[in-house]
Formats: structure tokens, C-alpha cells, sequence
């Protein structure tokens, strides 16, 4: 899962270049950081360029959101965390030692703490607290904060787990100053990405509730917790809705990260368990203003409706810049059905994307090549360099063609192309032991046949699987779908329980310790890890470990090739596809800042209620809600 995208205080600091933070950068106090290079903004961040500053605050932004929720606590696996919550940042509620940059990849801007730094050796890295931080009580956040908060979320998150495997402890240096020791050297990432630590109440967490019973941050509560970041809960429907009002003496509301966004005073989030009545909910005005758009076939033809011919409601698309997502077919290696590359290689054959392209997708996709797709990242061409160095060492436990051959998935580019493919897949079936017989693929040595489940959620899962279902059956594989409840396919793929899902990696421009929990035999056995194929393969997990300890930016790049092509070749995926747009419909409620940040395609906290609008809508669809 997904999932990062710098201004120093002196000239030293300003220059950030390779895989992470420059040796001479050390020890100097930095107030923005970046792995890639220095930020755009120089060495005087105010705000960001899109940003209205004047954007006036008010209005409720209505939501609506699939599925139902049973829990205010994110950072465990148990339970589904209602809107406004996440299990990796602070989401609503809570503030971060940095902010993610919107419109950079790779960058941080202070939060929490204002400044961070770290020895030449990446050996630890030292925050500093903003002394104006506070919670929502008026307490201040102390260093204390900070480090029950690592404590707690390493031994109960398995995303900052994995994240921060190679962080030791935490210990308080003074009362601002928070230092985090590492178990290793090098890990040119880690002093940055501390940065993405949630900071919890500790005082809270570990007080009594209403009725003098001891919380218990290892379990799921409906009990509103305290927080420190720009929203708290205001009210709730167990299940089905809840309500977010904006803190009028929040701390963080001039820094300059928050500078013109988080303008509405009040988000309501209301589940719907149906995506058709999400839809209608949508088009009736009042409940949802804002739809992110998925599917192809409805964003070409389905908004004709009234309120999009009166121009009451606004089709946009947003560009994007950052890093395409790995969406595929996760094949689960945990079962023994998927053990054998070659099979995986078989199953890859008969998805035919041009024609779905055509005929289902309108023509808005293209197809996904690489798991660091849109980056210097992706591997192309044949292994050379650097990158054909590292890969020689494992080149007996390598696919041979992974030396010899470019990657190259099936295009059906004319009437012969399936004939050829799923004969092709056929002859990997029986490279693998299995063969047709009566029509259907069976093992040849035990008759048993090849047959294998798909878990979805929603109708876009029938869209995307049902080409690739009829083309197996033509080579005799007996592929369904089952579609479940959002509720029970969350709690199925955190525990692994499918043959076939398909989900999505998202990756950055500096990969690091994510890339545990993407790729690592230990994440494969870890609930609720990203790694939903069951990744074990010792040549991924010393490549994963190469990237995080990675050198300086060259050696990244060609390391990040050498994973991209092991991963590929050993079809542990059946990629399917990416756009590099966002598609947003919202009602006309809203005013925009006219530019928008290329690298996420929009910033909806950089939106705001316009009264009037507001209040026109409100008259002409009066009774809608």
C-alpha cells in the first residue's frame, strides 16, 4: 500500500541530491526535507504557489463512502476505521512530525516538529517540537507524545512496523528534542521519512473513558479520541455516518503548510453500502459533492443528467505527473496453485487489455509496463550497466530469459493476436504439468483442475475481470468471480484470504523501507501487509535491502531496475492498466484555485465553499436532500 512524493535553513542544507540526504548536510538543522532534490520553493517556504491564502473558511463538504465503519482507531488490524481516519498518517484527526509535500514527490515540509537533522553516518536522526503544538484539550505535545507514539504504533501497525524496522528507540534529548537511534548505518531514507510518524495523545490513551474504563490503544473504539490536527469529531451513526467539525484555535492553521486549505468548517461522510445508490446519491445533490471517478464507461456516458446539462454539476479532469500505480492482478502465492512462475507466466497470456481498452475503456487507458511505472525507475530494454552488475550476482537463481529478452507483455494488436497468445499459455500450462482434457485444463499427473477464485468488491471488478474470465475458459482454466461486501473483502484481503484480488501498489520517486512491506518474505506472512502476492524470494528481499541502504542516487536507480525486472519476470502480477489523469465530478458549490498541483492532480483542502453558489444550488434543488 500505499505509500512519499526542501528547504533547508542554510546554503549547506539547501542541496539534497541521490538516494537521500547529502553526508554534508549533517547535523545542520533542516526545516524541509527532500530525497531527490531541493525543493522548489528554495530556502524560504511561505505557502504553496496553488494555494488561495485568502480562501474564506465555512460549509460542509458532504461525502458519501462505500461500506460501513466499527472503529476510531486506525493503526491496528482489527476493525474498519471510519472516514476521516487512516492507518498510515494522521488522517483528520491527527497531526505528522512533517506534512507530505502535495505538489513535490519526496518532500516534507514542517508540522509537528519544525526542524530535524543527522549525523554524517545516518545513524539516528533528532526532531525538534514546534513549542506552539498542542492538542485539542489546550495540553502541549511533548516529547513524551512522540516517543509512546513509536513505541505503540511499531509494536501495533504493521505499516509503521516495516517502515520503521531499522529504528531502535526513541529517547528525549531535551524537552523539545526527540532522537531516534537506528541498528544500522546508511539508510539514507529513514532520517527523512521519521518525519511521517503520527503523533497520539499518550494522556489520553492511556486515561479512563466516561465510565472510568482504561483505553486501550491496542483495541477499536467508538469513543471520539482526542486529537491535535485541523478536524475533530463532531458527531456519529455507528456505521453509517460521521461528522467533522473544523478546530476554530487550531494550532497548525498558520503554518505554511496549512495556509488556504482546510477551509471547510464542517466534512459529513455518509455510507452507502450500494454503488448504485452512491451514484444516484451523487446525482440527486446533498449528500455527495465531490465523485472521483473510476469507470470509464460512466465518466464517457452516464453524466447527462439534468444537473450537468443546467452546469450545476462540473466534469474536470486533473493531470497527474506522480508516479503510476502497479494495478493488477495480485496472484496469491500462499496458495499452491500460483507456486510455479510458469503457471503465473500462463495466466498473464490470456488478458487481453487493447480489446478492453477499445470496447470497455473507451480508449482512456494505457497499458501498466512496470511496477515503478512514469519514473526513471522502470526498467526497460536488457540489463546493463550497473544494473547487469548487481543482477549477475543472483543470475543462478534468476530466470535466464531475464538476461536475454526484453519484458514484454501480450498485445492483441490483430484478429490473430489471441489464437497466438492463448496458444502460448497453453504451452506454459504444459511446460508446468497441466494439460486439456474434456475441455478443461487439469493436472496431468493427478486430474485435478485448474481452478481459481477472483475476490471483488464492486461492479469495476466484473468490469476488469470478465474479459480475462472468458478468455481463460477458452484454454479450459475455471476462473469466477465473487463479489462480497466492502467490509468482508477488507477483512478477507488483510488476512490473505483469496486466490486472485486485484489491487494496487503506489510507489514514489525515492523508493525505500515501504518496500518491505510491498516485496519482503516477512511481510508475506504479516496480516494486513501490501504484499498480496506472498512474496518470498531471497533475491527480491537482498534487493529490497539494497535499496534501502542504497549509496546515492545512481546506485538507487539501477537497484530499483534490477527489483523492477526480477518482480516482472517472475509474473508474481497480471498488470492491467493506469491513467495519468484524475477524474473529478463536484457540484458547483465550490471556488478553486485556478492552478491545481500537477504532482497529486488536485488538492480538494485547497478548495473552499462559495456561499453563493452555495445558496443558488441550495434554492434550486431545495428538498433534494
Amino acid at each position: 500500500m500505499t505509500v512519499g512524493r526542501t528547504l533547508l535553513r542554510s546554503m549547506l542544507a539547501a542541496v539534497v541530491v541521490a538516494a537521500g540526504l547529502q553526508a554534508a548536510d549533517a547535523d545542520e538543522w533542516h526545516t524541509t526535507s527532500s530525497l531527490i532534490g531541493p525543493s522548489k520553493y528554495g530556502e524560504n517556504f511561505q505557502r504553496y504557489d496553488y494555494v488561495n491564502p485568502d480562501a474564506p473558511k465555512g460549509g460542509t463538504y458532504n461525502s458519501v463512502v462505500s461500506g460501513t465503519f466499527d472503529s476510531f482507531n486506525p493503526y491496528i488490524v482489527q476493525g474498519s476505521p471510519a472516514a476521516g481516519l487512516q492507518p498510515f498518517g494522521g488522517g483528520l484527526l491527527y497531526d505528522t512530525l512533517m506534512d507530505q509535500a502535495t505538489d513535490e514527490g519526496s518532500v516534507s515540509h514542517p508540522l509537528i516538529a519544525d526542524a530535524y537533522k543527522y549525523p554524517t553516518d545516518y545513524s539516528s536522526a533528532t526532531y525538534r517540537l514546534d513549542p506552539r503544538a498542542k492538542w485539542h484539550d489546550g495540553q502541549p505535545i511533548t516529547t513524551d507524545d512522540v516517543i509512546w507514539s513509536f513505541q505503540v504504533l511499531k509494536a501495533n501497525s504493521p505499516m509503521y512496523s516495516r517502515y520503521f524496522e531499522n529504528v531502535t528507540d526513541a529517547v528525549a534529548i531535551s524537552d523539545r528534542e526527540v532522537e531516534f537511534h537506528f541498528d544500522q548505518k546508511g539508510n539514507r531514507e529513514l532520517p527523512k521519512i521519521l518525519g511521517d510518524l503520527v503523533v497520539l495523545p499518550k494522556h489520553w490513551w492511556e486515561g479512563t473513558d466516561a465510565n472510568g474504563k482504561k483505553r486501550d490503544i491496542t483495541k477499536g473504539t467508538l469513543e471520539p479520541p482526542l486529537g491535535s490536527a485541523a478536524y475533530k469529531i463532531a458527531s456519529f451513526k455507528a456505521g453509517s455516518e460521521i461528522v467533522w467539525q473544523r478546530v476554530p484555535d487550531y494550532w497548525g492553521a498558520k503554518l505554511a503548510v496549512k495556509i488556504g486549505r482546510e477551509n471547510f468548517d464542517t466534512q459529513h461522510f455518509t455510507y452507502i453500502l450500494d454503488d448504485n445508490a452512491s451514484w444516484e446519491a451523487f446525482k440527486k445533490g446533498g449528500l455527495d459533492d465531490i465523485k472521483p471517478e473510476n469507470s470509464s464507461k460512466r465518466w464517457a456516458t452516464f453524466y447527462d443528467f439534468a444537473a450537468i446539462k443546467a452546469g450545476d454539476v462540473i466534469k474536470q479532469e486533473f493531470k497527474t505527473t506522480s508516479p503510476e500505480p502497479m494495478q493488477a492482478f495480485m496472484l496469491n502465492q500462499r496458495h499452491k496453485l500460483f507456486a510455479d512462475r510458469l503457471v503465473r507466466a500462463a495466466l498473464t497470456y490470456p488478458f487481453d487489455f487493447e480489446s478492453m481498452n477499445r470496447t470497455l475503456f473507451f480508449g482512456f487507458n494505457t497499458r501498466t509496463h512496470s511496477y515503478f511505472q512514469g519514473t526513471e525507475l522502470a526498467s526497460s530494454g536488457l540489463p546493463q550497466g550497473k544494473e547487469l552488475e548487481i543482477l549477475e550476482k543472483y543470475r543462478d537463481r534468476l530466470p535466464p530469459e531475464l538476461f536475454t529478452q526484453e519484458f514484454k507483455l501480450p498485445v492483441y494488436d490483430s484478429p490473430q493476436a489471441e489464437r497466438k497468445y492463448l496458444k502460448q499459455a497453453v504451452d506454459l500450462f504444459a511446460q508446468a504439468g497441466w494439460v486439456i482434457k474434456g475441455g478443461k485444463m487439469v493436472n496431468a499427473k493427478t486430474g485435478e483442475p485448474f481452478k481459481f477464485e477472483i475476490l471483488g468488491s464492486g461492479e469495476t471488478d466484473q468490469v476488469i475481470s470478465s474479459p480475462w474470465i472468458a478468455n481463460l475458459r477458452k484454454i479450459g482454466v475455471d476462473a469466477t468471480l465473487r463479489i462480497v461486501d466492502p467490509s468482508q473483502y477488507t477483512n478477507r484481503v488483510r488476512n490473505f484470504d483469496y486466490d486472485v484480488i486485484t489491487g494496487q501498489l503506489q510507489q514514489s520517486e525515492s523508493p525505500g523501507n515501504e518496500q518491505r512491506d510491498f516485496w519482503s518474505s516477512k511481510a508475506a506472512d504479516t496480516p494486513a501487509s501490501r504484499n498480496y502476492s506472498g512474496i518470498k524470494n531471497p533475491v527480491v528481499d537482498a534487493l529490497v535491502d539494497r535499496i534501502i541502504f542504497a549509496t546515492d542516487r545512481d546506485d538507487l536507480v539501477a537497484t530499483t531496475h534490477a527489483l523492477d525486472r526480477v518482480l516482472l519476470w517472475n509474473y508474481y502480477v497480471v498488470p492491467q492498466y493506469y491513467r495519468a489523469v484524475v477524474w473529478l465530478a463536484y457540484w458547483n458549490k465550490f471556488g478553486i484555485p485556478e492552478k491545481q498541483p500537477g504532482y497529486r492532480g488536485a488538492d480538494i483542502d485547497s478548495w473552499w465553499i462559495d456561499a453563493d453558489k452555495e445558496k443558488a444550488l441550495a434554492a434550486k434543488y431545495k428538498g433534494s436532500n
